[in-house]
């Protein structure tokens, strides 16, 4: 919701000063359209030249998570960490085989059924399962650094995943002032062209060819820039329920008693989001 106000509220400010300066919306109005074409259609292009269909697809799903927002709400970290907290109780209270048909078919879950949202999310699950399924295939016997490794990776392919569309969002504002001049350019070459015409005539063909470079700055540092910036931040806020996955699984194979594994998960959440340690020692007793 805030980047469509922001986005409203950039337009109206920029375009509403410049009426209020004095100035005419009329050539810039007029040269939009074209300009627009040639700056989006050759960002268009660029962006369809450097990445494949999947890339493509990931970019689109990252604006919508821009306007839609985190896809993890707080309560889902919470959820996170109570469902791996129980799933590590179970395996050092009753051993693999009693967690075995929890990790290898979630869907089916009594544990994983008590978080809906969880439990339908294919992401989360996999990163708790995977991990767990190799314990229950090793009997438990796995070193817990080995099993550290292996999260560490699962959670850095993952983010590599989600960071893609926010990698190429910034580089379609960094393109977008070059894209710019191109277009003012290429107007300037048209007015060269005509340079026997009055100066009234000549001096609309170079607004237009200015508008250019003024889209594609605003394009860039008004719009694009601040979308790969709020991207960052979603992403940022969403991966940190892989961190608490881990460090539930990670503390709970070192011993470490219930409330410092707790704590361990809790502690890596921003502060705006962390629960009270009382409060996840109160949920996980049934409170």
């Amino acid at each position: 919701m805030f980047a469509a106000i922001g986005i409203v509220v950039l337009l109206v400010m920029v375009f509403g000063g410049f009426m209020l300066a004095g100035g005419a919306m009329g050539p810039v109005l007029a040269a939009l359209p074209l300009e627009f074409m040639m700056i989006g259609g050759a960002a268009t292009g660029a962006t369809l030249i450097g990445n494949s269909m999947h890339e493509i697809k990931l970019l689109g799903a990252g604006f919508g998570r821009v306007f839609k927002g985190p896809k993890y709400t707080d309560q889902d970290h919470i959820d996170a960490i109570a469902l791996t907290s129980k799933l590590m109780k179970l395996l050092r209270s009753e051993g693999a085989v009693a967690l075995e048909s929890h990790v290898t078919e979630p869907a089916s879950s009594t544990l994983f059924s008590e978080y809906p949202r969880l439990q339908a999310d294919p992401v989360v699950t996999a990163m708790i399962c995977d991990p767990l399924t190799l314990m229950v295939v090793s009997s438990g016997t796995l070193d817990t650094h080995a099993v550290e490794d292996i999260i560490d990776s699962s959670i850095k392919t993952q983010m590599h995943e989600m960071d893609e569309p926010q990698h190429m969002i910034q580089s379609l504002a960094d393109a977008l002032p070059a894209l710019g001049i191109v277009a003012a350019v290429l107007g300037i070459i048209k007015t060269m062209g005509a340079i026997d015409q009055p100066p009234a005539i000549l001096g609309k063909m170079i607004g237009s060819a200015l508008v250019g470079t003024f889209l594609g700055v605003l394009l860039a540092y008004g719009l694009a820039g601040p979308l790969g910036a709020r991207l960052k931040q979603i992403n940022v806020h969403d991966q940190q329920i892989f961190h608490s996955i881990k460090q539930v699984i990670i503390a709970s194979l070192h011993g470490y008693p219930q409330p410092l594994v707790l704590e361990a998960a809790r502690s890596g959440l921003p502060p705006a989001h962390r629960p009270k340690l009382t409060d996840l020692l109160d949920m996980m007793r049934g409170r």
